[in-house]
Parts: C-alpha cells; sequence; structure tokens
C-alpha cells in the first residue's frame, strides 16, 4: 500500500514514527482525570479508520459516553491467537512546558501521551499493518481500551464480555525491555475517631490527629520488615506510605476525627486479606497501648500483582524477537500497575513491552525517543511473525 497523510488520516506505508505524531496530535485526555478532559472518542476513530483500511474486522463499543474501545481482528484460521493491547488516554495537559499537541526536537517526540502511551499505539499499529499483509496463521486481536490512567473501566469491559487470547503484549513504555511482572497496590484506609473539645479543656478532648500521627509512627516497623523480606527477582520488595490525611475543624478544637489512606504496593501472590491483616494487627498492638484510641481500617481498592513465568513461549519469543531488530534483550520489572493483571487474572498471559521510560510519563516535558518507537515496531512485528506462523499451534 502507499498514501500520504490528510490531516489524521492514513492509509499506506508511514513509519511508526509517523503515526506516533498523528496519535499524539490528537487530544484524548481521561476526564475523570482533569475537568474538561476530551475523552477518547476522537482518537478512537483515527485508530479504527486506519484498522479498517489496513483489512481487519473493527468493533467500537462505547464504554462510557462518547469514550470507546477499539477491537480490531485480522484472522487468517485455525491457530493461536495474539493480542496486541494499548490504552488510549492520557492524563491531563495543565502544566506542561511542551505543546500538548506534539513537537519533535533533537528525535524526540514531545508532548501528553508520547511516552504513555501514544509511541506504544504507534509500535503496535504499524506492527499489526505489516502484519496483515503477511500469511500467517491464527488471529490477531488489537485492543485499544479506555480509562487506564483511572479505573481501566475500558479493559474490565472486554474481559468482562469474555476477550479470548493465548498471550498478550501491552505496549506500556519499557524502554524496550520485556516486563513480565508488575506489583500491585491496595489502598487502605483508617477513620480515627476522637472527641471534640475546646482547645482549653484537654481533659475532654481526645486528639484524632495525634492518634492518627503515632500510628503512622508505628508503622515504621511494618516498613522495616517489608523491607527485610525476601525481595522479588524482578520487582524487588513490598512498600508502604501514606498518602493522605486530613482531619480537624479549627486550630482550637480538638480534632474528633482524622482520615487516613495509605498505599501498599504488593508483590505477585500476596493478598488483600494478608495486607489488612498486617495493618490491622499494627493498630490493635497501638489500641493497647492508648486506649483512648479507637479507629476502623477498610481496604478501599485492591488490585493485585501478577506475573507470567520467565520460561513461558511468549517471553522466550519475544527476547527472541528483540535480539533479532538487534537490541540486546532486558528482563525486568514494570513498577506500576497496569492492565496486563487484568489479562492475566482473565487467563491470558500478558507482558509488558514498549518505546519509551516511564519516569517520563504524566511529565510535564513528556517525550519519547522516535528510535525506540521504530525499534518497538520491529520488534513486535517480529514477535507476530513467530507466535502466529503457520503450523505454529
Amino acid at each position: 500500500m502507499s498514501g500520504r497523510w490528510k490531516g489524521s488520516e492514513m492509509s499506506g506505508d508511514e513509519d511508526a514514527r509517523a503515526l506516533a505524531g498523528v496519535l499524539v496530535g490528537v487530544p484524548s485526555v481521561n476526564p475523570r482525570l482533569e475537568a474538561g478532559g476530551c475523552g477518547e472518542g476522537a482518537v478512537a476513530e483515527v485508530v479504527a479508520g486506519w484498522l479498517a483500511a489496513w483489512g481487519f474486522a473493527v468493533e467500537v463499543t462505547e464504554v462510557e459516553p462518547g469514550r470507546p474501545n477499539v477491537v480490531a481482528r485480522r484472522r487468517w484460521g485455525p491457530g493461536r491467537r495474539l493480542l496486541l493491547n494499548g490504552h488510549l488516554d492520557t492524563v491531563g495537559e495543565a502544566g506542561m512546558t511542551v505543546p500538548a499537541r506534539g513537537e519533535v526536537r533533537g528525535g524526540r517526540l514531545h508532548g501528553r501521551g508520547s511516552a504513555d502511551m501514544k509511541g506504544g499505539l504507534a509500535a503496535l499499529l504499524a506492527a499489526a499493518r505489516d502484519a496483515a499483509e503477511e500469511a500467517l496463521s491464527g488471529e490477531l486481536i488489537v485492543a485499544l481500551v479506555v480509562d487506564e490512567e483511572h479505573g481501566s473501566a475500558g479493559m474490565r469491559a472486554l474481559v468482562e464480555g469474555g476477550l479470548a487470547a493465548d498471550a498478550a503484549v501491552v505496549c506500556e513504555p519499557t524502554g524496550l525491555a520485556v516486563m513480565p511482572a508488575h506489583k500491585g497496590f491496595a489502598w487502605v484506609e483508617v477513620r480515627f475517631r476522637g472527641r471534640a473539645a475546646h482547645g482549653s479543656r484537654p481533659e475532654e478532648g481526645v486528639d484524632a490527629i495525634q492518634h492518627a500521627g503515632r500510628y503512622l509512627a508505628a508503622l515504621r516497623g511494618l516498613q522495616a520488615e517489608l523491607g527485610g523480606r525476601r525481595a522479588h527477582p524482578l520487582l524487588g520488595r513490598g512498600t508502604l506510605h501514606a498518602g493522605l490525611i486530613e482531619g480537624g475543624t479549627a486550630p482550637s478544637v480538638y480534632p474528633a476525627a482524622c482520615r487516613l489512606v495509605l498505599e501498599r504496593r504488593t508483590l505477585p501472590g500476596e493478598t488483600a486479606s494478608g495486607v489488612e491483616a498486617e495493618l490491622q494487627a499494627v493498630l490493635e498492638e497501638l489500641s493497647r497501648e492508648i486506649p483512648s484510641l479507637r479507629a476502623d481500617l477498610e481496604v478501599l481498592q485492591w488490585e493485585p500483582g501478577t506475573e507470567v513465568a520467565l520460561e513461558a513461549p511468549l517471553v522466550r519469543m519475544l527476547e527472541d524477537a528483540v535480539e533479532a531488530a538487534g537490541i540486546t534483550p532486558r528482563v525486568a520489572g514494570f513498577s506500576g500497575w497496569v492492565d496486563a493483571a487484568l489479562l492475566n487474572h482473565a487467563g491470558i498471559p500478558a507482558v509488558c513491552f514498549g518505546p519509551g521510560d516511564l519516569a517520563r510519563a504524566h511529565t510535564a516535558d513528556e517525550w519519547v525517543e522516535l528510535d525506540e518507537v521504530d525499534a518497538a515496531r520491529a520488534v513486535l512485528a517480529g514477535l507476530v511473525r513467530r507466535f502466529l506462523a503457520p503450523g505454529g499451534g
């Protein structure tokens, strides 16, 4: 095929970096993260048009009004099913120091979403276009979802709708490292109940904020224990920190309430009940020391960490594809939580791989190396050929 750009329309042999430029030029700010965020509708329309032009069967389904998932399929016949996944939404644009709609300087594409993860979207889309022109077996599925930056509503809708595949690559920014494991997290709320009183009447008051502070100090022991546990070979150790504290009504009033929200980053295999129990144990021990302390603890949100075995066929094939592209294979752990967890729990082994540095994601001067975008395209195209080779499964 051959063709030229017409605004955001494309049909032809443009490279992955050109696709990335168009994608960054189409805003897709998650409306749950920034007031007035436009959502993913416009960029979904662009990618759906590209995929249809390349011969994929495309389904566009609204998860929320104006926020559609795009799922495209190219089926050659019996065989394995490979899923390439990415998210269409970005975080907000307020405070950016580079043009949000994109600018190329020194081999880098700057702009909101360039690293997280429109560079990865461009790479997987270019690889899918390559695959559409080859004689393969099985099925290639491209699933581009909404809301990953907030609540993963898009991926949850696909999983609940019965999405099935034999393996998946989630093209988050990994710096071209193969990342088969990532941490999970728990958000835990602790509500301290004191007794309001005038600041001059300490004998009548119970200071809920002070009790919260004592609990935070007591948690240092648990933090030290986490640091002493056996490290995961790719992810290191679990962590704990306070993310939010609020309470009190005025300087002259003993606070009757204080709310503390903790974040516990977890390793694969850890459970919500286990996290709750370790935090509750510290609270109960402190309560024995301070009889007036009253508090309730609740896990607000739990998203477990997951991993794919290093010897799994997907991991090995992806490493081979990296090496074939002239890149030294690296295997590492992904520090954040991403939609790969939902795929793994649905029985679809999912590994993260893509261009860009996670440290650049969400920053005021977000950027991605365009050479990495092209390299990721080559790796993903090689993986598709290996995984969907005729007679391969």
